[in-house]
């Protein structure tokens, strides 16, 4: 019989095992029922040896991980923004790249007045939510034309006690007021991209938009300007490489101020405009 392995026994196996150390760390804390923050008490009790039960849930965990499967379908939260969102399989997995996008927002919105936001594909709710929690006088319309996200978002929002409204819709076809500003980070992958073998455990309707990966961004771009009022801002997140056609659209429309920002890593993430006085 295998003598128990302490926690930093364990850490270095799982990484000998090719998980990333973060991942093992998160994972870890999980099975431990510790808050994911918690890092530090990992490194604190580093020579505790840990119960055969834990290891062998760890070892499930740690063998979905291996096989593609995001952390937080593993944990069933992420972090984003400052929330801790559920999240699992009818969701994309948030990413770090789309709080460049709410950083844009809450930049443009004022802290005093009351402004109307709407999300676009809001999946987990991660940006409707993250704009709420930081513009509570703002009323802020999440929209998905998956019922199953909706759900997910929904429940993350009644957890979080944020008064966002949802709405069941094909991008704006359900929507008919008008909005200060329309935030979305839609399906942007081309169609066939050779990335999506590793993302296989994610909603693929939420990843893949046609053959050079705008389609759902024509769309939005086509049908913003009836919902938004003068003056309103349209804030879009796309791939690495699609920024200078995306302002080009954005021209085209006819908005103003098109401008794209960067995520952490320098790359331009998200372009927007603003529709015309």
């Amino acid at each position: 019989m295998n003598a128990p392995l302490t926690i930093a026994q364990s850490l270095q196996r799982a990484q000998a095992l090719g998980l990333a150390r973060i991942d093992a760390q998160l994972l870890h804390l999980h099975v431990l029922g510790r808050d994911p923050h918690d890092r530090a008490w990992l490194l604190a009790h580093d020579t505790d040896t840990l119960d055969p039960t834990v290891t062998e849930r760890l070892e499930l965990a740690m063998q979905r991980r291996i096989s593609g499967e995001p952390v937080a379908y593993i944990t069933g939260f992420k972090a984003f923004f400052g929330l801790n969102l559920q999240v699992d399989a009818r969701v994309l997995d948030p990413r770090p790249d789309t709080e460049t996008l709410v950083e844009w927002a809450l930049e443009q919105l004022p802290t005093e007045t009351t402004q109307r936001v709407l999300d676009l594909g809001t999946g987990s709710g991660a940006v409707a939510l993250a704009l709420q929690h930081h513009r509570p006088q703002n009323q802020i319309t999440a929209v998905d034309a998956s019922a199953d996200a909706l759900a997910v978002a929904q429940a993350n929002a009644h957890r979080l006690q944020l008064p966002v409204h949802f709405i069941h819709s094909d991008w704006m076809a359900a929507v008919s007021d008008r909005f200060e500003m329309i935030v979305s980070n839609p399906p942007y992958v081309v169609d066939g991209d050779p990335h999506l073998s590793a993302l296989t455990h994610e909603p693929l309707s939420a990843l893949t938009s046609g053959p050079d990966g705008l389609d759902d961004i024509r769309q939005i771009i086509a049908q913003a300007p009836s919902r938004l009022v003068p003056g309103g801002w349209l804030l879009l997140e796309h791939g690495w490489d699609q920024a200078k056609t995306v302002q080009t659209l954005l021209d085209q429309a006819g908005f103003e101020q098109v401008q794209s920002r960067q995520d952490l890593a320098g790359v331009d993430r998200c372009t927007g405009g603003r529709k015309p006085f």
